[in-house]
């Protein structure tokens, strides 16, 4: 048969004989109509064959558009049966090319670790460092997973009110990068048309418009509530919080968890859970009496040191076999002794596994 492909790289055109002759298939399985004309060897061998393939280019222009038309409005999220993806940063005899930030997002089970409350912190976190500085390097697919994986998470907060104010974080940030991105630097920066990314802050407008309306609902409770607890409990729950917000906002709702949120010992444990490795000693904050005010040490600190980070659950690094994984979904070790290569990733380290 003669070669009748659209490029010379191409493997060529699929054919299927039939009673009549040979008839062509499409590439993605369809017969072509019955109506197209068939192509003899003498017009194909003459030399006014202009118009030979314009019905054939239309249409396979059509089934094109279709095709993009679908890709650019489906939702749908490629779906993977290894939960683990190989992070290679060379090529090699046995292995070529590279692993790439994107192509974690979409091979690493991420959808389904938003509905995980030990998870979700984390996918937040990472998120919200994509936000800031890796948006440019992700390609289109990736942008596309990425930004479907955050309509997830903030519906997951209007429905559940859970954790509110880091989505929120996450959103500001990712607003202020893609203002910076698309008005200051450029639309050569971003991976595919301006007008997309326009219409995606739009968007990023709405979900914190609607995080901002939001309002949860008091419960009510015919048994025991929080405020029944004796004051030992409330201190316990206070000491178990890591973060300053929460003491602050629980401290609001009673006059008595206003004055234990006021504790310095409180305080002092969270600058040593937070800071416990930092030199600190010159920046201790003294009152009147010659006491350490914890509460303002606190803050002190933390505009130059980072807080510490504890996630219920992250992702996995095995460093025997350079696979990064969920430690619920395993991955195919090895070693000897699995459990002595594991490391956890934290989601400053997951961005840097991805930096070339």
């Amino acid at each position: 048969m003669p070669f009748l492909g659209q490029d010379w790289r191409s493997p060529g055109w699929s054919w299927r004989k039939t009673e009549h002759g040979w008839k062509r298939m499409v590439y993605f399985g369809h017969e072509l109509e019955d109506n197209n004309r068939e192509i003899s060897l003498k017009e194909l061998c003459s030399d006014n064959n202009d118009h030979l393939f314009v019905g054939d280019v239309c249409e396979l222009n059509t089934a094109k558009r279709k095709k993009d038309f679908y890709n650019n409005n489906t939702k749908f999220q490629f779906v993977f049966r290894d939960k683990w993806i190989y992070v290679q940063k060379g090529s090699t005899k046995e292995r070529h090319g590279y692993c790439t930030l994107g192509e974690a997002l979409n091979r690493l089970d991420f959808s389904s670790a938003i509905q995980d409350v030990r998870r979700f912190n984390y996918v937040a976190k990472l998120f919200q460092l994509i936000a800031r500085s890796q948006l440019p390097s992700l390609s289109g697919a990736a942008q596309k997973n990425y930004f479907n994986i955050l309509e997830k998470i903030v519906r997951k907060v209007l429905e559940d009110h859970y954790n509110p104010r880091l989505v929120k974080e996450l959103l500001q940030d990712l607003n202020s990068t893609l203002h910076s991105l698309t008005l200051h630097v450029g639309r050569c920066v971003l991976v595919g048309n301006v007008n997309i990314w326009l219409c995606r802050l739009e968007t990023i407008v709405k979900w914190q418009q609607e995080l901002n309306d939001l309002e949860i609902p008091k419960q009510i409770y015919s048994g025991m509530s929080f405020s029944d607890l004796p004051l030992h409990m409330h201190n316990k729950i206070l000491c178990n919080l890591s973060d300053a917000f929460d003491i602050i906002n629980l401290g609001q709702a009673t006059p008595t968890l206003q004055v234990l949120s006021e504790n310095g010992t409180l305080w002092k444990k969270l600058c040593l859970f937070h800071f416990s490795d930092k030199l600190f000693c010159r920046n201790l904050v003294i009152n009147k009496n010659d006491n350490v005010d914890w509460k303002l040490m606190y803050y002190s600190l933390l505009k130059h040191y980072p807080m510490k980070e504890q996630y219920g659950d992250t992702l996995h690094f095995c460093k025997h076999c350079s696979i990064l994984f969920w430690k619920d979904f395993g991955h195919p070790c090895t070693a000897s002794d699995p459990d002595s290569c594991l490391m956890p990733v934290s989601p400053q380290h997951f961005i840097d596994l991805f930096m070339f």
